[in-house]
């Protein structure tokens, strides 16, 4: 597993279930499924034993019925209570819907209550972000009012920025949707994997990225700079606003990201992980897509706002 990445993935509890512990061995056993010394091989019997078949009869099951039991279909994951890739699916799409039913709200009521409603659904969306993080078991409901949240404060951020730059809302629904199936595809085709080497960049990029949005909203509230993005509108190079450069940087951060989240619900699917689980996966891929759509639509209104 992408240990360094998504929080979400790297929590003792998800990573846990993704180590399957190695089956106990019934005493008496030897090595590599050998019997210890004196022990009879299957099917075979002691000196002095008689050796009998299974009788079905003996069973109270008739030929038939036997025939119809070695005639039904090996249990699949789902049949034994293991997270499957369609779990991860379906549970990711519930949270993508109540993401959207949220920010349809925040679009469609009165502008005052739709900034009053995308305050509530930043700070409401962070704090179940870190319930969510560190609980020991999944909770769907908990999982759900968070993306519902995030959808809130994403249609008011939305609004606003649609407001200044017609169409960067939907080009940043758009750009956020091919880049997760450019990254879906690509680490399908084995082209993208998260080796040593790009994690420890990734870690060390994530860093300075964190430490630089930290020093602008420090400087935006203090009101030391006067730009609507702080130093990334402020500072140009070649003519180039410095928020063009770190918002390509961070778009690369969150698709990187989520590679990390496909090899982790790798993990947990062939490891054989809880079913509840998938609710986990489905919230770890919400929180990166959220990442990736802020980055996105910040990016377009910064070019926007250069013309």
């Amino acid at each position: 597993m992408a240990l360094g990445g998504n929080p979400v993935f790297n929590g003792k509890n998800f990573r846990g279930a993704t180590q399957a512990p190695p089956a106990p061995q019934a005493y008496g056993q030897g090595s590599y499924g050998q019997n210890a010394y004196g022990q009879p091989q299957f099917g075979q019997t002691q000196y002095g034993q008689t050796q009998t078949g299974w009788n079905p009869a003996q069973q109270g099951m008739t030929q038939q019925q036997l025939q119809d039991m070695y005639n039904q279909p090996a249990a699949g994951p789902a049949d034994t209570g293991r997270m499957t890739y369609d779990d991860v699916i379906m549970k990711t799409a519930a949270c993508l819907g109540a993401v959207v039913a949220g920010a349809a709200v925040t679009l469609v009521v009165a502008e005052g209550l739709a900034y009053t409603l995308m305050i509530v659904g930043a700070l409401g969306g962070f704090v179940l972000a870190l319930v969510n993080t560190f609980k020991k078991q999944p909770s769907p409901a908990l999982i759900l009012a968070y993306a519902a949240l995030e959808g809130l404060f994403l249609g008011g951020l939305t609004r606003i920025l649609d407001n200044m730059y017609p169409g960067v809302g939907l080009q940043a629904v758009v750009g956020t949707l091919s880049v997760f199936a450019v990254t879906l595809v690509l680490f399908k085709n084995g082209k993208v994997r998260a080796t040593p080497k790009a994690m420890r960049f990734f870690m060390i990029a994530t860093i300075g990225y964190a430490v630089f949005a930290l020093i602008n909203m420090v400087m935006m509230w203090t009101g030391a700079v006067d730009s609507p993005f702080g130093l990334r509108t402020e500072i140009q190079i070649a003519g180039i606003p410095l928020g063009v450069f770190i918002g390509v940087l961070a778009i690369g951060l969150a698709a990187f990201s989520l590679v990390m989240d496909f090899t982790s619900i790798e993990a947990g699917v062939r490891s054989g992980a809880p079913q509840r689980f998938s609710w986990t996966a489905a919230f770890g891929l919400t929180v990166t897509l959220v990442w990736l759509y802020v980055e996105i639509i910040r990016l377009l209104a910064i070019l926007r706002g250069d013309d």
